[in-house]
């Protein structure tokens, strides 16, 4: 039993269970120290980098002794699928519109801003520690930013950063649970989910925080970090294609039925059509067991829509009142 997780998703719970606001200046103060920390390091490795090790920029394609796929073009396309995981939580932020300020324009600007710094900042330290020391240097190291920092002569600084990191570790932590809670109370409150779970305290759905909380009690004990590192980014690039492919049914409804957004997804429909691809492209380098345990999720959530949801989704009670009424 991982007693860690269990204390971090319970110190996380009876923080978001005191309110967004103070949530929100928590998490900002956690993510202004990761960025701290970031730039710390990408200043003081450039100092330590040497340019040779930049060469072969992408080295030549091999199997390693596993089968995997190493270098070449079939090499980054492997690694995609790997550090996905790492880019998801951005589209998190859309989950809490309900508690932002002026959310039609906050919400794109937040998405997209936060999608480009982050990009930059994982690049960079990727160009930095590849810089620093040849790539080979860092096979199976769980710390390769200490490791590159400890090397080069700066023991302090390797401490500073890695224990920023590890308290921010948190952030993430604090933004999915924030985001999933909100989730599962929009889910009972639209009669998706039992109507208990959408319902608030103290202007608060604390009652979707404890279920989650219990939920996340349970796998985070139990399993291990790969299989659910492997079903998260599974599940997620499902969500994604389902929300690409969902803008070609949306796009025709607006200013009708739905009101007609301030900000609307440019080249349409040529960009829709690309990210659905993308994700599948990226869900496809997915090893087996991810893809089978994405499908197993999918089909549990398949069972409660129909068992359950489809009868009881206020959508579906308004539209049967509609039609009685005509």
């Amino acid at each position: 039993m991982d007693i860690v997780a269990i204390v971090a998703i319970i110190l996380v719970t009876l923080l978001l269970s005191r309110g967004a606001s103070q949530t929100t200046r928590v998490e900002n103060t956690l993510v202004v120290l990761k960025v701290i920390a970031i730039l710390i390091f990408i200043f003081v490795g450039v100092t330590a980098i040497k340019m040779s090790n930049y060469s072969p920029f992408i080295p030549k394609y091999h199997l390693n002794p596993d089968g995997s796929p190493f270098g070449g073009w079939q090499g980054i396309y492997a690694g995609v699928s790997e550090i996905f995981l790492a880019y998801i939580g951005f589209d998190s932020i859309a989950a809490n519109s309900a508690e932002a300020k002026n959310p039609q324009k906050t919400m794109p600007r937040g998405i997209l801003g936060s999608l480009v710094i982050a990009v930059i900042l994982f690049v960079s330290v990727a160009l930095v520690l590849v810089g620093m020391f040849h790539y080979s240097d860092y096979a199976n190291n769980a710390e390769p930013v200490g490791y590159a920092l400890r090397r080069s002569g700066h023991a302090i600084v390797a401490t500073v950063v890695q224990s920023i990191a590890v308290v921010g570790m948190f952030t993430a932590l604090i933004g999915m649970m924030l985001a999933g809670s909100r989730l599962v109370y929009s889910f009972g409150r639209d009669g998706l989910l039992p109507k208990w779970l959408g319902k608030l305290e103290h202007n608060l759905p604390n009652r979707a925080l404890i279920v989650l909380t219990i939920i996340g009690i349970l796998l985070g004990a139990f399993f291990p970090f790969t299989f659910l590192a492997q079903l998260i980014s599974a599940g997620t690039l499902i969500a994604f294609m389902f929300v690409s492919i969902g803008i070609y049914a949306l796009r025709p409804r607006e200013g009708k039925d739905i009101p007609m957004p301030s900000f609307r997804m440019p080249l349409y429909p040529v960009l829709p059509g690309l990210g659905f691809l993308g994700a599948l492209a990226i869900f496809m380098g997915l090893d087996i067991q991810a893809k089978t345990y994405a499908l197993g999720w999918f089909i549990f959530g398949m069972l409660i829509y129909f068992a359950y949801g489809i009868r009881h989704s206020t959508s579906t009670i308004d539209k049967a009142a509609k039609h009685q009424d005509d």
